[in-house]
């Protein structure tokens, strides 16, 4: 999934794929503490390939992924210094999901938000870019199963879920109206380098 997200960005940045099968390497990591909800999580998740081909009357890309997958791409006019990509070139796309999340204090003010930044490549410099998009939602508990160990969180706009909670947490300190902080950070970084 994420690897398709990745993809669907690099398109964006550099044009459509006729083919999106590209294998990528991903890396998760979680610090929680023992007995305290929540905790801080994160994925990322890389993909490369080489530049194999190029048609410039097309603005035409073909590439080829470390395990020898194929694909071509077309670099539309957002996509600044075409002309540095040259053949042998690495097209790096670097995906890192981090979500933390943690219960409120009783008389915490908190707010919700969404921001989003992106940094394109400079003149002459091989062609890239960057984007970081951060949101935080505040959940409240509105209903509590022990005996399955699930909480049910309602979120501002209405929706609600129901989540598992870890072993280790000890529900009876958890009560209906506790608010739950969950902030989500999205940083994609698609760039071509020279190997």
């Amino acid at each position: 999934m994420k690897t398709l997200h990745l993809l669907a960005l690099t398109a964006i940045a550099f044009g459509s794929f006729s083919c999106t099968s590209i294998d990528g390497v991903s890396e998760t990591s979680a610090i929680i503490e023992e007995g305290v909800p929540g905790g801080e999580f994160a994925e990322t998740t890389t993909i490369t390939a080489t530049v194999t081909g190029i048609d410039a009357s097309k603005r035409e890309l073909t590439f080829v992924s470390p395990k020898g997958k194929k694909f071509r791409t077309v670099a539309g006019a957002e996509v600044l210094n075409f002309e540095q990509i040259k053949i042998g070139d690495q097209l790096k796309a670097t995906l890192t999901d981090e979500v933390t999340v943690r219960m409120a204090k009783p008389e915490e003010q908190l707010s919700e938000y969404a921001t989003f930044e992106a940094e394109m490549a400079k003149r002459n410099a091989k062609p890239g870019m960057q984007t970081v998009e951060t949101s935080q939602a505040v959940a409240t508990i509105t209903d509590i199963n022990t005996k399955r160990r699930k909480v049910k969180l309602t979120f501002s706009d209405g929706k609600s879920k129901r989540v598992k909670v870890r072993s280790d947490i000890d529900l009876s300190a958890i009560k209906v109206g506790d608010r739950v902080v969950i902030r989500v950070t999205e940083t994609v970084a698609i760039g071509l380098e020279k190997p």
